[in-house]
């Protein structure tokens, strides 16, 4: 049997994506038994975020500094804004290091079926980073389900007044990826947006 603290932790452990009970269980008992070098680095670093990171009030951003890192380089393509649904998405396409502008994180998805209306949104800020005579173009960079076409559908009506250019990521065909692996969904957008050689 365990103790209640030990309970707790791995009941807290099993509510993190990813985790269920039993890795939450394994992933506890290496903590104990390796408590020098993983429990208490951890403990530390975990207090630390708690009681540091903050929201990036330019672009929603999560870093210990507002406005965060991204927003704070001059560096940047400050004509570009990239808009996301979440900053996991922001990750992303920080890990590529293939764009060099600004974000935008939208903090979800319109939603009819789960209520979240544009209120709900950080869309109303966007509109306004939009109007920036300084912006020249918002990629919507949103996933391809309903709810995110939705989205960058909502958006584009909202930004028609801005007068920036409206673009989206390309669809279709994975690097690396087996046509007869792939959905029909992506086939036809690949069809759709076929380039010429």
């Amino acid at each position: 049997m365990t103790t209640s603290a030990i309970n707790n932790l791995i009941n807290l452990l099993a509510k993190l994506p990813g985790l269920g009970p039993r890795s939450a269980r394994r992933a506890v008992l290496t903590l104990i038994r390796r408590r020098e070098v993983l429990l208490w680095p951890l403990a530390k670093a975990l207090a630390e975020v708690a009681e540091t990171v903050c929201t990036c009030k330019t672009c929603g951003n999560v870093d210990s500094c507002d406005p965060c890192y991204l927003c704070a380089d001059q560096g940047r393509d400050q004509a570009l804004i990239c808009v996301v649904e979440n900053v996991s998405d922001l990750w992303a396409l920080e890990r590529t290091r293939a764009y060099k502008g600004l974000y935008h994180v939208l903090g979800g998805t319109l939603s009819a079926l789960d209520g979240i209306t544009p209120e709900d949104l950080n869309i109303p800020h966007l509109v306004e980073r939009a109007a920036d005579p300084a912006v020249l173009e918002v990629i919507l960079a949103t996933s391809l389900t309903v709810d995110g076409q939705t989205t960058a559908h909502y958006i584009t009506d909202k930004l028609h007044a801005s007068c920036v250019k409206i673009s989206g990521l390309a669809h279709g065909v994975p690097v690396g990826g087996e046509l007869d692996y792939l959905d029909d969904g992506t086939l036809h957008a690949a069809l759709k947006q076929r380039k010429p050689l």
